[in-house]
């Protein structure tokens, strides 16, 4: 039974979730601070229990990032996992769906309900071969996981909350008998660019009336008369030098069995931070709070965000753990086994009381 829909920012562009046909998404751990986004609505409303699970999009970071601002499990999928069909394209493969939950095993068992090709979709993922939930509850075995805290976009610095959630994290992998190597330089800051390209691109495909263009919001009209001004060779040029880059990427990030980063720059950050901006000084706020994520919608690695951290705010900061193609399996048995460690299930809000 659907009992509502929850918000979302303009096209689901943004990381944050303000608009102006609804009250911003706030994480229920501090209500004067963002959700994130574009998932925020759907995150808010998992961490403060209006709904056990909910569905999220994700195409530079959108359930990596509301999962973290409101501490939960989320789930990016492999590109091709979760078909964006039978309505919208998939044709550079950034976004797909995927499950925000408040337990590793309850994302797994969204995931297995979620998963599947149809007809006509670009990109498919490898076969899973057996449920998603039942890698929650395999212990993964010893693996080897690569850490990198070196965020690939310029002049970012991480906060010292996130940098010691990935301490932490690190420490605990290792207690649990994962080598834990330094990963090397794998995708780097010229990437950047291409990756806006798109980005611009693909805010042009919400079909708008030119007469009803005033009323979109300034991102959205920004980002969008970026995209208008890209030309087609421009577009493939675009799409090819990160497909290039790729090439190069993959043979260094396989030998790992997972890649852990923090999963944003910042912990959750006021309501208004990024929405009270002009357009280039809301995008590159955004990029500056989320360097870490957008990479594997590039790459179409699955990655997840894993809720061990609080800081002394209250707020919860998240670590993230990327997989190769096709590898949930690994990272949510991965997940289980920090989630038994240290688990998060008895951290509520104080709103969830309420």
């Amino acid at each position: 039974m659907l009992i509502g829909k929850t918000t979302t920012p303009e096209f689901g562009l943004p990381c944050y979730t303000e608009s102006d046909v609804a009250p911003p998404a706030r994480t229920p751990w501090d209500l004067s601070r963002s959700a994130g986004g574009s998932s925020g609505g759907a995150a808010a409303a998992v961490a403060s229990g209006l709904a056990p699970v909910a569905q999220g999009s994700d195409g530079g970071g959108s359930i990596r990032i509301p999962s973290s601002a409101c501490g939960l499990f989320g789930i990016k999928p492999t590109r091709g996992r979760v078909s964006q069909g039978p309505i919208f394209p998939d044709l550079f493969g950034l976004a797909t769906n995927g499950p925000i939950a408040r337990t590793v095993r309850d994302a797994a068992l969204l995931l297995d309900v979620m998963s599947g090709p149809m007809p006509g979709d670009l990109y498919r993922a490898p076969q899973a071969g057996e449920p998603f939930s039942s890698y929650a509850d395999r212990a993964p075995g010893r693996l080897r996981i690569a850490r990198g805290a070196e965020p690939p976009v310029p002049g970012v610095e991480v906060h010292p909350d996130c940098v010691a959630a990935y301490e932490e994290a690190s420490a605990l992998l290792e207690e649990l008998g994962h080598e834990i190597v330094e990963l090397p330089p794998v995708l780097g800051s010229d990437l950047l660019p291409h990756f806006a390209t798109l980005w611009g691109v693909m805010a042009t495909m919400t079909p708008v009336p030119q007469e009803d263009e005033h009323l979109l919001q300034p991102l959205t009209r920004w980002l969008r008369g970026l995209g208008e001004a890209t030309t087609a060779p421009q577009l493939l040029q675009a799409q090819a030098a990160l497909q290039g880059a790729l090439r190069a990427a993959f043979p260094l990030m396989d030998e790992f069995d997972a890649i852990l980063h923090p999963t944003l720059a910042m912990p959750p950050v006021p309501v208004g931070y990024f929405h009270g901006q002009e357009p280039e000084e809301n995008f590159r706020r955004q990029t500056h709070f989320t360097p870490f994520t957008a990479v594997y919608n590039v790459s179409g690695q699955p990655a997840v965000n894993v809720p061990l951290h609080w800081n002394d705010d209250g707020l919860p900061i998240g670590v993230m753990l990327a997989g190769r193609l096709g590898g949930e399996g690994t990272l949510i048995s991965l997940s289980a086994q920090l989630e038994e460690a240290r688990p998060w299930i008895g951290r509520k809000p104080e709103i969830w009381m309420a």
